[in-house]
């Protein structure tokens, strides 16, 4: 599984070069469509239709997940205690892609920090 947080997102979703070839080879290794967190396109997002025109293009590719159970909260919150740093959608997006899952990121200093006390979890910097 494969989990965008707002840093990932916001790399993906430019009209790069760049960007369509990592979309292209995340395909071909069966790592599409990517899940979003749906507390990150409050991060991702400037409630401006213009400027976040491709954003919204791209998420319509996306699994966006709506629900953070308690279970996955109370994960965050000790997530965070642990790490001692990142922030509270940081920590959700870790929480809901362990075990097991990468993380899509352009923070790699607070993810990492988080996924060093989670369960056999990935973190790839875009």
């Amino acid at each position: 599984m494969l989990v965008l947080d707002s840093g990932g997102l916001s790399r993906l979703s430019a009209r790069t070069k760049t960007a369509a070839a990592l979309i292209r080879a995340l395909t071909d290794e069966d790592l599409w469509p990517p899940i979003i967190p749906s507390m990150v396109l409050v991060e991702s997002l400037r409630g401006d239709p213009r400027r976040d025109a491709n954003t919204h293009r791209f998420i319509k590719m996306c699994i966006i997940d709506t629900t953070v159970t308690e279970h996955t909260a109370r994960r965050a919150a000790e997530l965070r205690r642990k790490a001692r740093t990142g922030s509270a959608v940081d920590a959700l997006v870790v929480a809901l892609a362990e075990p097991g899952g990468t993380v899509l990121t352009g923070d790699k200093a607070d993810i990492e920090a988080l996924a060093a006390y989670a369960n056999d979890f990935g973190v790839e910097v875009v």
